[in-house]
């Protein structure tokens, strides 16, 4: 299995999707059932996931910065990551500990790639140098209708953010860019259905991670 051919490096694990569709409950529960299996997780987020990172996610999603251009955003969230990679999680891979991360490469493919329309060999080439071709092991992205999407974050005690503030249609693009980008590759790339009752989303994830650590 994958894991008997990497057990000097972790796997390197991510969660993907609109905003409301679950990932980040999802996030929590990997590592508990991963936990529970004297695995070494590591448990981080993008943007973000170091001290420079997160202010930097600050400056992206705040909802003071409306007059932010989209190319100045592109490069803003592959900033973060190129520190997030370098300082957190290329260190912990190579230590064994698995990473899960919620969102990393295929958000920026779907949000401003697809969702901004920047040519996807643009945003491949500078993620690449962000990531000095650090790619995950396995990623889920979570399908959810636009619909659900925002009743669930209508219910949120929170102020949305920049990004969270976008429109119907923005995310229409960004889902089918998602969706897109799995169908490209299958063998890495599972598709969950974000509908589905948490329970349920969670005996799928832990089937294909049982697999994945066996």
């Amino acid at each position: 299995m994958l894991w008997q051919s990497m057990k000097k490096q972790g796997l390197f694990i991510t969660f993907e999707g609109i905003d409301g569709c679950g990932k980040s409950t999802q996030v929590r529960k990997a590592a508990c059932f991963l936990e529970e299996k004297k695995i070494p997780i590591l448990v981080t987020r993008e943007p973000g996931g170091t001290p420079i990172a997160e202010k930097i996610r600050d400056i992206i999603l705040s909802p003071d910065h409306d007059s932010m251009t989209n190319r100045c955003e592109l490069l803003l969230y592959l900033a973060s990551r190129a520190q997030h990679v370098q300082e957190k999680m290329r260190p912990a891979l190579e230590k064994g500990v698995t990473v899960l991360c919620d969102r990393f490469q295929e958000a920026t493919f779907a949000y401003q790639g697809f969702g901004r329309g920047f040519l996807l060999s643009t945003v491949n080439q500078l993620n690449q140098f962000s990531t000095n071709g650090l790619k995950p092991s396995r990623t889920y992205i979570f399908d959810i209708s636009i619909e659900c999407a925002f009743s669930r974050m209508k219910k949120m005690v929170k102020v949305p953010d920049r990004i969270e503030k976008s429109s119907k249609e923005l995310y229409q693009k960004i889902l089918e860019g998602y969706l897109k980008l799995a169908s490209n590759e299958p063998s890495r790339i599972k598709i969950i259905d974000g509908e589905e009752s948490i329970g349920s989303i969670y005996n799928k994830i832990c089937d294909d991670l049982s697999v994945l650590f066996a």
